[in-house]
């Protein structure tokens, strides 16, 4: 099929603020908060920091998710809410280069407002896709999202690796001064390429929504009636349910596989390797994943995603060289983005249209639940254990016991009473 332009600029928002989730929340922040922002404090101390600081971030996206999407729904107001937390994401992350060292209290702040501006505003960017693609094509649409994710994600990430390990090709004084440019490169590349989307892509407006000016006051009212009706909504609930078990396993992954790697004895240079493969592994096989859902249906491709990460699970328990952690992480590449792309697709199928930033408001809370307890429980049975590969056994049972509910899913009735 061929995309045109609203597609590709809705689709170019994931290329922009995949900057922020590779660069600075998977990349460097961690590392520069415990070397630069905390330097001299005991590394336990900038551990619980670093921890504090995710958790609070999150906690505040599932707090503000259902409510943020209940009032954009009723106040015709998603681009408005989506350019608010984009500029709270882009400003937060253009700040943290202003940041002296040792002020880690500052440091901490920055990186919790840039997490609400990046998982607040996908709230809206995921919503929106309801605008760009009919029912039939989202699988492809969401797919071209994600892709591009990975390939912009991956690109900066590339280069901001690059200007760190040769600081001097760039007449930059040391790699310290090009992590801190580095944020500065992520506000840049996030609001350039947000543009097209605020641009190009327009926001229906239902009948259904109400017009008064107390949108919040509408919202809040909403909000009580959904959360009264969600378990209606069988079909809803059902997959809800699932995906935030599977996108738990999913998202501990990401959060923890440098650290497992560390664990394992694997220099952090060669993490940061797999990282980036995983990324331009990515960009291709998120599209390819889309086609599958098509040609398979989408809910047996999403299974199949599952199953991969299964295997690869079970395999990472057993792993000894760098050279296994690599393939891992070509393996992790081939579906992430297609596990990812085909259930935000497959929800949107199922949730009323018109309600649609409401519903995507629970889904984002669910899948921020999930960077909160997912790690916890990977970290609980390490220390029970003392064996970091026995703590995969957590992800084992969230990818087993979420794929069984998600064939209990039945997305042809779901369909229907959406």
């Amino acid at each position: 099929m061929r995309f045109d332009k609203k597609t590709i600029s809705w689709a170019f928002y994931d290329w922009a603020n995949s900057a922020f989730a590779t660069t600075v929340m998977a990349g460097f922040f961690p590392i520069f908060f415990k070397q630069y922002w905390c330097a001299g404090v005991d590394v336990s101390t900038s551990t619980l920091r670093l921890g504090m600081a995710n958790s609070i971030g999150s906690l505040s996206v599932i707090l503000l998710a259902p409510l943020l999407g209940a009032i954009a729904d009723q106040a015709y107001a998603k681009k408005k809410f989506l350019f608010s937390f984009t500029l709270l994401g882009v400003t937060a992350s253009a700040s943290l280069f202003f940041v002296s060292q040792g002020n880690w209290f500052l440091a901490a702040l920055l990186y919790v407002f840039g997490i609400i501006g990046f998982s607040g505003g996908n709230i809206f960017y995921d919503s929106l896709m309801l605008s760009v693609a009919p029912p039939d094509q989202r699988d492809i649409i969401s797919s071209l999202g994600f892709s591009l994710g990975y390939l912009g994600g991956g690109i900066l990430f590339a280069f901001n690796v690059l200007t760190t390990l040769k600081p001097w090709l760039f007449g930059l004084a040391d790699a310290g001064q090009a992590v801190r440019i580095s944020f500065l490169t992520v506000a840049c590349w996030w609001f350039v390429f947000s543009l097209p989307l605020f641009f190009w892509v327009n926001e229906p407006c239902s009948s259904a929504i109400e017009k008064g000016k107390d949108s919040i006051g509408a919202g809040l009212r909403q909000l009580k009636k959904t959360f009264r009706e969600i378990r209606k909504h069988k079909i809803v609930f059902q997959f809800l349910i699932a995906y935030w078990l599977y996108i738990d396993g999913l998202d501990t992954i990401v959060r923890m596989a440098v650290d497992y790697g560390m664990a394992l004895g694997f220099d952090s240079n060669n993490l940061i390797l797999a990282l980036l493969i995983t990324q331009f592994v990515g960009f291709p096989a998120a599209l390819l994943f889309g086609r599958l859902g098509e040609k398979m249906g989408t809910k047996k491709a999403i299974l199949l995603g599952i199953g991969i990460y299964l295997l690869v699970t079970v395999w990472a328990m057993f792993m000894d060289t760098i050279a296994e952690f690599y393939m891992m992480a070509v393996a992790i590449g081939l579906v992430q983005g297609g596990v990812q792309s085909l259930s935000r697709s497959l929800y949107s199928r199922i949730i009323p249209p018109d309600r649609a930033a409401e519903f995507f408001g629970f889904y984002n809370m669910l899948g921020k639940f999930a960077a909160v307890i997912g790690p916890l429980l990977m970290g609980g049975i390490s220390v029970l254990t003392g064996s970091p590969r026995l703590s995969l056994l957590a992800i084992i049972f969230l990818f087993i016991s979420g794929g069984c509910l998600l064939l209990l899913v039945d997305e042809e009735k779901g369909r229907i009473l959406a």
